[in-house]
């Protein structure tokens, strides 16, 4: 896939798009909302590098509409709750769990409406504009965003508006998902990486219900093991994939190469894993 041709410069192939992926998701400080605009432009071919600045002065625009007395009385949750929430319509429905756009960064800032963890992205990169000590929280099931310090728990979930939750609602959010009690671990602020690798997760179960969009899984796959940290076992989902898409002889030395990797921790699976490579190579004849 590739960008469009702008007037402010030349075409962006798909390539480069992933090459900036690759290189951001490397840097010191990752940049968020630089990596989420990313992943939309590999997935939107209509994307340009126009679309992506547009994204990045929206939030700017939004940041300088927060109140700049709030970062002395401290009110973040609530500020932000009427801005986003009820002054610009930021907020989720069941609706949006089945849409792709729902997980792209440029179309959430467009539609204001998203996944959880897409809302939280936008409320984190606003209040950090604005100066704020936010946090992203990865909960199970669902992705809210906390402000101060974590012990706190002054939390808040951008996709019921802005309502804020106290740690009885988190503790009841976890047991409804998991069945089990909150964990500590549960709270702690979540990385940049891990954030996007979330989100590519998202996608990738989106596209794992539509076998005719093994397109997408394949890019979310791809571009989940740029990040510095990812599952091993993305590898040989990609094999898979490529495999699906009748790319017999590469997915069938891809998963051979992961074969030779597992050998030493898991020799059952790797003489399975060899055997679905013979299977695929079986496919060219």
């Amino acid at each position: 896939m590739g960008g469009g041709v702008t007037a402010e410069g030349p075409p962006d192939g798909d390539d480069d798009w992933r090459r900036e992926f690759a290189e951001e998701a490397r840097a010191e400080r990752p940049d968020l909302a630089r990596l989420c605009l990313l992943v939309g432009a590999v997935a939107d071919p209509t994307v340009t590098r126009h679309v992506l600045d547009q994204a990045e002065i929206e939030l700017d625009r939004l940041a300088g509409l927060v109140p700049y007395a709030t970062r002395i009385t401290g009110g973040w949750a609530a500020e932000l709750a009427a801005l986003l929430g009820v002054h610009e319509g930021f907020e989720g429905v069941p609706a949006d769990y089945q849409r792709l756009e729902s997980s792209l960064l440029h179309e959430v800032l467009r539609r204001r409406r998203g996944l959880p963890i897409l809302l939280s992205v936008v409320w984190m990169e606003v209040a950090r504009r604005a100066g704020a000590p936010v946090y992203g929280l990865g909960l199970p099931g669902h992705f809210v965003v906390g402000f101060g310090d974590p012990a706190d728990l002054n939390l808040a979930d951008p996709f019921a508006g802005g309502r804020t939750m106290t740690g009885a609602d988190a503790e009841l959010l976890v047991a409804s998902a998991t069945g089990e009690a909150l964990d500590r671990s549960m709270l702690r602020p979540a990385e940049p990486g891990a954030i996007v690798l979330r989100i590519l997760n998202n996608i990738r179960a989106w596209a794992a219900s539509r076998p005719e969009r093994s397109d997408v899984a394949l890019w979310a796959v791809e571009l989940s093991l740029l990040l510095p940290s990812h599952p091993a076992r993305l590898r040989y989902e990609r094999a898979e994939l490529l495999v699906q898409r009748g790319e017999f002889l590469t997915g069938a030395r891809e998963m051979e190469a992961y074969a030779e990797v597992m050998d030493a921790v898991d020799p059952e699976s790797a003489t399975t894993i060899r055997r679905r490579a013979q299977a695929a190579r079986a496919l060219l004849n």
